[in-house]
């Protein structure tokens, strides 16, 4: 702690004589419903010949920082939609300046399409939705699943060659995966995906989704409703109720959601246990599933000011069942001769229950910006599973088991960060800090003590400091930051600190961002620095009880994987592309060991790291418009260099993989549009696993609007050739696993009415996510 208050003592030392000092125009820049306005135009003019001096854009919290040479001088402020405003120099700080739209303006660039749908600006791959055919996409995730690089799945978002990906809405980081499905695209004006964010996040996250709603509609009381009926192995039903009520400076949001939905998935499993002797299980299963969820969220906002604003929000959210029933046939051979047949039934229902609070204040003074954030979540799961087995040995033995155990964890978590940010050298300085308590406990029992039970806890303090600094020279953007971070892990097993499994960490990661264009190709470079720190679950000792052939583990002493990676990106018109490269130190797997000597059949799944892995992701889209026809292609390219050690020895792991999706979208008359969307893979290798069977899939959907958009209609059918899934070897230590899932088409009809859909004010963006995201 003494470090970081040095550091940021000496931080702010520097800042204030150099900002007293230095003659700089400074504004912040909001809309016409108070909101900031991101990535418009700033350029300084002098007089009278309004040429021009320098420029700048705006940054995501509508600031702005020009460096003025003379009083004879004007601020020009546009951007697209917006009516442009002209500000003298003088007083130096010009405030808060509201822009209002233009409604020609706006008509004339969705009607010419002037923009091109993904291109580099900042450090940001920016997606224009706003006046495109994605505004049909549906709901937030099919949207975010037709952006270049990126797939979205039930509120998990996959920025491809970087990972799971932080979603931000409206400056608001997400904190329900169903909040994307909340969303409607056409109420979506743009994505930006940054794929190294830099020190300002958390630096476990590599990669960051913002999401930039269109302008809200006046005040009142206003409401969102979506209903889903889907068909895959069963009946899925869901609904999801969003209101909004805004009278002057006060907000107040809220939702309401439920799903109940039954599915199964099928699969045969082939593993080879290399031991004494040769174990094969050949196994068919199939696993019913029946989930049921509810959630709600309140949230009340209040602006005092144009300067000043707070609020408060709470999330909800209950699992009362999921309810899982397996049916597993297996045969077990010894040196190819059968050794048993056996069948296993567990069956298990899971209950969770989450309880999230955030409460938040922004405010300027005079040019100071402050965000803080206060968090605290609870949570806890109750996992009861019964197993009938039945084993048939070879000489026609029969033995009957029933096994019992019972998993429970808890979770508690209380965060705290401050953001401050002040305009510099004609650029503009961030610095933040950032405290986490989290405390996780697991609790493993099992009646018929075939497996020890376990008690065990991670209690983890987590502190964090950052410097940022971005400036524009000319046409080049630069960003620079540097972030420090400390973490001390205390591990207990039955109350006892066990010292070999507790941790400190001390990590410091830099990020640079260059991007530059060139005629009309936008350029950018960056590199950053990042972390990956293993899941409470990875960090468990319990042994998890799987079959009479298989328990699964953590590892209290993996540690955390430490990411270098430099990145570059490109756009031209309707063309994009990026390229990554990665190294990657304790990278994580998942191995396979002998339990024990006495029974040599039955295989431990755990995890350990790896010393080294290098990768290289690209990604090629064109996204060009012809007539009613807007095709988009995307063909992505992962290769790794990784060693890994096999039953047949050391084997390289290079072999790369090919992903291609083509999309097309057909605007028809009558606010109809068609969608019909392919994608497949190559055969190659990435990290444990090969493809040795690559899918593919069509999906295909219509849409309709009616009452001018408040109405829409989407009937949806996906994989409806039955090819979707790949088959995949896998290597984990002494075991070979080939999987070959069972692919099922589905059907959805989703529908969803609109009324004054006035946007919440909210503006917390939470506190502790990184160890939110590990429990």
């Amino acid at each position: 702690m003494k470090l970081i208050k040095v550091f940021l003592l000496g931080l702010i030392g520097i800042i204030l004589p150099v900002s007293l000092s230095a003659q700089t125009v400074s504004g912040k820049l909001i809309d016409e419903n108070s909101q900031p306005l991101p990535y418009a135009n700033v350029v300084l003019l002098s007089l009278p010949d309004s040429a021009f001096a320098s420029g700048t854009i705006s940054g995501e919290d509508g600031s702005f920082t020009l460096e003025a040479t003379s009083e004879n001088q004007i601020v020009k402020i546009s951007s697209i939609g917006y009516k442009t405003v002209c500000k003298p120099v003088s007083p130096a700080n010009i405030g808060i300046v509201q822009l209002v739209s233009d409604a020609q303006q706006l008509g004339e660039v969705v009607v010419k399409a002037d923009l091109p749908k993904t291109r580099v600006k900042g450090n940001a791959m920016v997606t224009t939705v706003a006046g495109s055919v994605l505004e049909k996409a549906g709901t937030g995730n099919d949207l975010l699943n037709k952006i270049p690089g990126l797939s979205a799945e039930d509120g998990s978002v996959n920025v491809f060659g970087s990972g799971v990906a932080e979603i931000y809405i409206n400056g608001r980081k997400m904190r329900n995966s169903s909040e994307l499905d909340q969303l409607s695209s056409d109420d979506i004006k743009s994505v930006e995906v940054l794929r190294n964010p830099g020190a300002k996040y958390d630096a476990s996250v590599k990669a960051v989704v913002r999401i930039i709603t269109k302008k809200t509609q006046g005040e009142g009381f206003g409401f969102n409703n979506r209903t889903y009926v889907g068909y895959q192995y069963d009946l899925a039903l869901l609904d999801q109720f969003n209101f909004n009520y805004r009278k002057g400076r006060f907000d107040l949001g809220g939702m309401l959601f439920g799903r109940d939905n039954k599915f199964e998935e099928s699969k045969i499993l082939t593993q080879k246990t290399y031991l004494d002797k040769v174990w094969t299980q050949n196994s068919d299963m199939k696993s019913p599933f029946h989930t049921q969820d509810i959630a709600a969220m309140l949230s009340l906002n209040y602006q005092f000011n144009e300067n000043h604003v707070m609020g408060v929000r709470y999330d909800f959210s209950r699992n009362p069942q999921i309810e899982m029933c397996l049916d597993m046939n297996s045969s077990i051979h010894v040196d190819n001769l059968l050794e048993e047949e056996s069948k296993s039934n567990p069956h298990s229902i899971t209950t969770n229950n989450r309880h999230t609070v955030n409460a938040y204040y922004n405010g300027n003074f005079n040019d100071w910006n402050m965000d803080l954030n206060m968090d605290g979540m609870w949570s806890d799961s109750n996992n009861p599973i019964v197993a009938e087995e039945y084993v048939k040995q070879s000489d026609n033995t029969e033995v009957n088991n029933t096994i019992h155990t019972l998993g429970k964890n808890r979770n508690e978590l209380y965060a705290a960060k401050l953001v401050m940010e002040h305009p510099l050298w004609e650029g503009s300085l961030s610095i933040g800090s950032e405290y986490t308590y989290s405390s996780r406990i697991n609790q493993y029992v099992n009646d018929e003590n075939i497996i020890p039970d376990n008690d065990n806890k991670i209690r983890e303090n987590a502190v964090s400091a950052f410097a940022m600094y971005a400036r524009s020279f000319g046409q080049l953007q630069a960003q620079v930051g540097v972030r420090y971070e400390h973490l001390n892990s205390d591990y207990y097993e039955f109350g006892k600190r066990m010292d070999e499994q507790s941790r400190k960490y001390d990590n410091v990661f830099p990020s640079i961002s260059l991007s530059y264009p060139i005629g009309k190709t936008q350029l950018m470079i960056s590199y950053s620095g990042n972390i990956e720190r293993p899941s409470y679950y990875k960090l468990s000792s319990a042994v998890i009880y799987g079959n009479k052939y298989t328990y699964e583990s953590g590892n209290p002493l993996l540690r955390s994987s430490i990411l270098n990676t430099l990145s570059l990106n490109a756009s031209w018109e309707w063309l994009y592309f990026n390229m990554n490269y990665s190294r990657i130190k304790d990278m994580q797997i998942q191995v396979s060991q002998s339990y024990s000597d006495a029974d040599p059949s039955i295989s431990l799944f755990t995890h350990t790291n790896v010393p080294k892995v290098d990768k290289l992701n690209a990604t090629l889209s064109a996204s060009p418009t012809i007539g009613i026809w807007s095709p988009q292609f995307t063909a992505m390219y992962s290769q790794q260099w990784f060693v890994m050690d096999t039953p047949d020895g050391p084997r390289n792991l290079n072999n790369p993989i090919g992903f291609f999706q083509w999309n097309n979208t057909f605007s028809l008359p009558k606010d109809f549009q068609l969608n019909i969307d392919l994608e497949t893979s190559t055969r190659g290798e990435d990290s444990s696993y090969r493809i040795i069977e690559p899918g593919s899939s069509v999906n295909i959907s219509l849409y309709k609007g009616f009452l001018n958009g408040k109405l829409a209609v989407q009937l949806q059918a996906n994989d409806i050739f039955n090819t979707s899934s790949s088959d995949i070897l896998m290597y984990s230590g002494n075991r070979i696993t080939i999987l070959q899932p069972e692919s099922r088409r589905s059907f959805g009809m989703t529908v969803r009415y609109k009324f004054n859909t006035t946007k919440s004010k909210y503006k917390g963006t939470g506190a502790g996510d990184s160890q939110k995201n590990r429990m």
